[in-house]
Order: structure tokens, then C-alpha cells, then sequence
């Protein structure tokens, strides 16, 4: 694999290039239906950023949720919206292939915001589509409060605008437990959920609050019309734990009560002028009551309830989904 340095914009990107099928000589342009695949370390202030791209058309900034998950999840599913857009996945600080980082309080909203533009300015995107899932549509709010003027389009997926809010739902989601489910999170949760287990288990979640809380507690709420039948929720517990830790807490699932309890943007969701769109599943662990008080919120915005869908609308329902997105973004040239 071919590396270079480039700098660009005061930020300097590390580029790895290839190609899916064989290489295109240098100079030349890929032939039609191949499409070149670029991976690229942005240095964003001190933290190096990784970012994939492919597609052809105007550059759609894509943000994903955890926190401290990374885009891997997004594929193959968002594959199909790379025929009129380039896309350009990014992994936050702490996450899947970027940077982690040793001092746990620079895991911010805000920094990444500034992660997020020193990566459109260094790839050179101009204005761009930026569309944000779960934890990375909070971002993507927080990036258009600051950078709205470098936005063409905003889509919000399966997200939420107010901790409180999204608190909410989760007390309700464990109030409508089986009463045998309930008690035994309350257990674990009550027993404290780091510190147990043999020295390479304790600095995570326990297998069974795993099982527990993210199998058979989030589950219904993440899938409806198409459960990944490779969905295991042990393998949730293979991401940026320190990350997590400062940014949803250390309590468990279904309360959130790191630095995101500072996320309430209520008061601030009418500032926002570009077009939005605000997608959420019927089923959706991000209620669908969230979605509608967004997009009541955002002067002018689009919402689109995908049906027989859970969290993750992109699985339960890709061809909605993709459809939604892709009319949205380029509906002036449907």
C-alpha cells in the first residue's frame, strides 16, 4: 500500500490509496462502475483522523454513532448512495482507526466538531452534505450550530437533541421489561459495572450486562424488519471504552450521565437554516417523539419514519433509507 504526506490547509494528511479491482495507471481516471477507494489521516489539531472515501458526485460527510464505535457498521448498507455522492466516512477521535487519546477530558462534542472541519477543509470538500447516526447526528448538530455556512445539506438519523429527552425514553424502555429482565440489570447496575471479572474483563461491561442490556433489552428496539442474524452483543464491547465512559457514563445503558448530559440543544435547533432532513425508525431506541420535536424545531425540515424499523433504519430498511437520503440530497435534479 503506497503512503505519502501531503499538506493541506494547515493540516497534514496521511494518504493511503488502492483501488477495488486493479489500479488505474497515474493520471488516469478509474473505469466507469469502479470506483477508487482512498483511506486518508487528517492531523486535526494534534489528533490524527482517519477517513475512508469512494463514490462519485458532491461529498457527503458521514458521522457515526457510540460514541467510540467507528463507520464500519454503516457498510455494505449505505453502499448504493455512493453512485451520486462521494462519500467520506469518518472514525472520531478515540474511535475504530483514528487516534486515542490519553487525557479522556478532550473527548468533547466540541472537539470533534473542530475534528470535523479541520478533515473538510484538508480533503478539500468546500461545502458539503453531512449527515450524522445516533450519537454522530448530535455531532452533526453541534457542527451546523458552528459551521452552518459550510453545509449544503444536514441529515439527521435515528439521533436526539436533548439528553433529558432521550433519559426519558430509556426509563420508559426499562419500565417495559419483563419483570425478570428488569430486576437483574438493576442488579448488575447496582453491583457497578467495571472492576469485575478476570484483569482483561474489568475495564468493560460485564458478558452478561452485555447480554442483558444490549441483547435482549436494546434489541427490539434496534431491529424490527431485518435483524442482523450476526447481531452479537458481545462484539458491542470491542470499541473506545474510555471514550465511552467520559461521554455516556460509567452507569450503564439506560441512563446517560457523562459529558453528553450538556447536550440540549432545544433552544438552539431553530438557528438552523440549512436544509435538514431527520429520518427515525418506528421502533426506534431514539424514539420517534425525539424526531418529531426536531424536526418541529428545524424551520423547514423534512421527517421520514421508516416502518418496521428499529435503530438501525439503514438495515431494517435499506432501499427506504437510501431512497430518502439520496431524493433529499438531490432533489433538485430528480
Amino acid at each position: 500500500m503506497k503512503r505519502w504526506l501531503v499538506a493541506a490547509v494547515s493540516a497534514v494528511v496521511l494518504t493511503a490509496g488502492w483501488l477495488l479491482g486493479a489500479a488505474a495507471p497515474a493520471g488516469e481516471s478509474a473505469p466507469a462502475g469502479v470506483y477508487d477507494v482512498q483511506e486518508r489521516y487528517v492531523d486535526a489539531g494534534g489528533v490524527m483522523i482517519y477517513t475512508v472515501s469512494f463514490g462519485q458526485g458532491p461529498p457527503l460527510v458521514i458521522l457515526h454513532g457510540g460514541p467510540g464505535a467507528s463507520h464500519d457498521y454503516f457498510l455494505p448498507y449505505l453502499l448504493p448512495l455512493a453512485r451520486t455522492n462521494r462519500l467520506v466516512f469518518i472514525d472520531e477521535r478515540g474511535s475504530g482507526k483514528s487516534e486515542q487519546l490519553e487525557d479522556v477530558s478532550k473527548y468533547t462534542v466540541e472537539a470533534m466538531v473542530e475534528d470535523v472541519e479541520a478533515v473538510r477543509k484538508a480533503l478539500g470538500l468546500g461545502t458539503m452534505n453531512l449527515l450524522g447516526h445516533s450519537f454522530g447526528g448530535v455531532l452533526a448538530q453541534a457542527y451546523a450550530f458552528r459551521y452552518q455556512d459550510h453545509l449544503t445539506h444536514l441529515v439527521l438519523c435515528s439521533t436526539f437533541h436533548s439528553t433529558k429527552a432521550l433519559n426519558e425514553v430509556f426509563r420508559r424502555m426499562k419500565a417495559a421489561m419483563s419483570p425478570e429482565l428488569r430486576k437483574r440489570i438493576d442488579a448488575l447496575e447496582a453491583a457497578g459495572l467495571f472492576g469485575h471479572g478476570k484483569p482483561y474483563e474489568s475495564n468493560r461491561y460485564p458478558n452478561d450486562y452485555m447480554a442483558a442490556a444490549w441483547g435482549e433489552g436494546y434489541f427490539p428496539y434496534l431491529y424490527q424488519n431485518h435483524p442482523d442474524p450476526n447481531y452479537n452483543p458481545a462484539a458491542n464491547g470491542a470499541m473506545s471504552w474510555d471514550l465511552y465512559r467520559e461521554m455516556w457514563g460509567s452507569h450503564g445503558e439506560f441512563v446517560i450521565d457523562g459529558n453528553l448530559a450538556s447536550v440540549e440543544y432545544a433552544d438552539r435547533l431553530p438557528t438552523i437554516r440549512v436544509p435538514t432532513l431527520i429520518t427515525v425508525g418506528d421502533h426506534d431506541e431514539s424514539d420517534p417523539s425525539i424526531a418529531r420535536e426536531m424536526h418541529a424545531r428545524i424551520p423547514g425540515s423534512r421527517l421520514v419514519v421508516l416502518p418496521k424499523s428499529g435503530h438501525m433504519t439503514f438495515v431494517d430498511q435499506p432501499t427506504l433509507f437510501n431512497a430518502a437520503v439520496n431524493g433529499f440530497l438531490h432533489a433538485a435534479t430528480n
